[in-house]
Parts: C-alpha cells; sequence; structure tokens
C-alpha cells in the first residue's frame, strides 16, 4: 500500500533537512527558492500532523536563510551582511539587504560581458525568488503569530521594490529580472513576465498579515503596491510555461483570499484575468510536458503547477469552474513523481532538492498557499 500524502511528505522533508545541514551536521546548502518552498512544506506538515517540530524547523531554517544567504558569499572579497549593518542591528534587520540565490558561482563582475547560458548558475538576487521568501516568512507569522517575521518579510519587499524597479527614458516603469548581490546595478535587466503581479499580490499579503497581528504597518508598502500594480498588464500574463502557470494560479488563490476575507476591495477583476490568462496558457500548453520520456522531464515545473492547481481547489466554486477541465492533472503529476522508479532518473537527481521539496509542497500545501 503507497503511503498517505502527509507520510510521503514527511519522508522527503526529513531526508530534505538531513541532506541540506538543517538537522545534521552536514555543510548547510542553502538555495533560496527551494528554501521558501521547504518553509512553506514544514508549515503544511505542521498543520497536518499537529506536530510542534515541523514549525519549529520551519523558524530554524528561516535562520538559516538568513544568516547564509543574507550575507556574503565566502568566495567574495566583501564580508559581513548583505545590508552592512553589523551586530545586533543585523540580526534585527536581516532581510534589509536582501538575500542571495544561491547559485554555484560567484556573480558576474561589474562590466564583464553577459554570458547568458553563464548566467543561469552565476550568484545575484532574483525578485521573483525574494518574494516567494516574503510570503514564506509571512506564512510564519501566521502560523507563530510572531510579527518579526511580517516585518522581515516587509523590509525585504521595501528594499527589493527600491532596486528592481526604474525608470525608463521613455518615462514607462519597469523592473529588472536580476540584481548583483550587493543590489547595486541590473545583471539582467528583462522584466519577468509576472514579475509586478508577484509583487503586488505579496504586498497586499504582507498588509493583510500585519492588520490581522495589529503590528505596526512598517515599513510603508503602499507605494510599493502602487507601483507594483501599475506595471501589471493582464495582456501579458498569459504563458504556457508550466511553472509560471503554476504561480499564476497560486496568486489568483492569494487574491481571492484577501478579497473573501475583506482585505483587497476591487481585486475581483484582477482575479479574474489572472485566472483568464491562466486559462489561456493551459490550452495551450496541453499537458505537453506529461507526455515525455520520464527523463526528459523537469520534476519541479510540473510540482509547480500541480501546487497551483491545489489553489484552484480551494477558490470558490464560481471563479474556479472554467477551469475544472484541468483539476484533475494535479493528481496525475503527483501520482507519477511519487512513484520511486521515477525519482531514480538522472533529472530528478540533478534537481534533488528543489523536486522532493516541491513535491512534498502539492502533497500538503496549506503551508505554503496560506490559510488564514
Amino acid at each position: 500500500m503507497p503511503p498517505s500524502r502527509t507520510a510521503a511528505a514527511v519522508e522527503l522533508m526529513t531526508r530534505f533537512a538531513d541532506r541540506t545541514g538543517l538537522v545534521s551536521g552536514r555543510p548547510s546548502v542553502r538555495y533560496l527558492w527551494t528554501d521558501a518552498f521547504a518553509v512553506g512544506s514544514f508549515l503544511g506538515l505542521a498543520a497536518a500532523t499537529g506536530d510542534g517540530r515541523y514549525l519549529e524547523l520551519a523558524c530554524r531554517l528561516v535562520d538559516r536563510v538568513h544568516h547564509v544567504l543574507g550575507r556574503h558569499r565566502g568566495d567574495d572579497g566583501r564580508t559581513g551582511w548583505l545590508s552592512g549593518l553589523d551586530g545586533d542591528a543585523a540580526e534585527v534587520h536581516p532581510t534589509r539587504g536582501g538575500l542571495r540565490i544561491g547559485k554555484p558561482l560567484p556573480e558576474r563582475a561589474a562590466g564583464a560581458p553577459v554570458d547568458e547560458r553563464g548566467e543561469w548558475d552565476r550568484d545575484g538576487q532574483y525578485f521573483h525568488y525574494l518574494t516567494k521568501w516574503m510570503t514564506a516568512l509571512d506564512h510564519v507569522a501566521r502560523a507563530t503569530r510572531q510579527a518579526v517575521f511580517n516585518r522581515w518579510a516587509r523590509e525585504l519587499a521595501d528594499v527589493a521594490h527600491r532596486a528592481f524597479t526604474h525608470v525608463l527614458p521613455s518615462g514607462e516603469r519597469r523592473m529588472y529580472w536580476k540584481c548583483s548581490i550587493d543590489l547595486s546595478r541590473p545583471q539582467v535587466a528583462s522584466m519577468g513576465r509576472h514579475d509586478p503581479l508577484d509583487g503586488l499580490v505579496t504586498c497586499r499579503e504582507l498588509e493583510a498579515t500585519t492588520a490581522a497581528l495589529d503590528a505596526p504597518p512598517e515599513p510603508p508598502l503602499d507605494a510599493a503596491a502602487a507601483d507594483f500594480g501599475a506595471m501589471v498588464d493582464p495582456r501579458r500574463l498569459a504563458t504556457t510555461d508550466a511553472l509560471a502557470l503554476g504561480g499564476l494560479l497560486v496568486d489568483a488563490y492569494r487574491i481571492t483570499t484577501l478579497v473573501a476575507q475583506g482585505r483587497w476591495d476591487g481585486g475581483e477583476a484582477l482575479a479574474a484575468a489572472v485566472l483568464d490568462a491562466a486559462q489561456v496558457g493551459l490550452h495551450g500548453w496541453g499537458g505537453r510536458d506529461l507526455h515525455l520520456p520520464v527523463d526528459a522531464r523537469l520534476a519541479f515545473r510540473e510540482l509547480g503547477l500541480a501546487i497551483g492547481l491545489a489553489g484552484l481547489e480551494r477558490m470558490p466554486p464560481a471563479a474556479a469552474r472554467p477551469l475544472a477541465p484541468y483539476a484533475a492533472l494535479r493528481g496525475e503529476i503527483e501520482a507519477f513523481w511519487l512513484r520511486p522508479g521515477h525519482r531514480e532518473t538522472r533529472t530528478w537527481h540533478d534537481h534533488r532538492d528543489i523536486n522532493d521539496v516541491m513535491l512534498a509542497t502539492s502533497l500538503v500545501p496549506e503551508g505554503f498557499l496560506g490559510t488564514g
């Protein structure tokens, strides 16, 4: 008999925690995207099992990420926190300088020619990774009822907004896709298709948590939310990339949740636009990745879609109805990757940490999606 969803997630996250040094003496291997989903997975396990150790692991992982990715690399001539703060001030404000991606190679030096292929392996800061970490912190704040995690997320949102947004000579507002570790310059100047949407939704969610915890709204995020909102173009949201489609569905879920809570007046129109874009994209995608040989499939991209579909299941029926034909894909994707033989391929092992964590997140999605 196959293990339950929760038991499978426990096994995946236990191995991840040991392998990456979270609960063992092994070297601490931190990667911001993976760790953001891992925090959500631990929160999901805490909710599913009632076992407080998973909440403790989520908090421990937050601390490890801040002390590794909030500081300069060991092979960098610079030392200390990215914020430039020292001592107690740095510990109180660990996200004020942003957070590194955790890529294996040092960032591209200022003035060095761009190598588009090589840039994928170079460190720096990605806006869409930072928003994932903001959400992870915010959901820890809700789970623990400790506003400090929300404040760290707000400080990260503030510095990311200031570093990644800029004005073209034409006067148009745009965003960089990737910045240097110290946020002083762009590394990739093009704008991610969904970065403004992610920024807007994340700011709105942070504001809602701040209010729910009756915490000071510091630093203020009104200007950042307005700026991100002005850059959202509903006509450009559609995509046929499975991972990005999952992100759209997660954003739609969060918007509809905030609307239902009375936290986003007028959010219905944006939610409808995001769901329309997801429907167009899913139709264009057509499940093509699922027909490839197992060793040609990238699990974490499919699992990103599965996580988004978990959000779709939790939306009001009227909003989710047009996408109902795609709901069964979540179970199909999970069942495929739960088969042990499918996790013995080179493509699984090449991305083992992110694959394990995102499969666990899909199995226990409550912590990543947020429930309150």
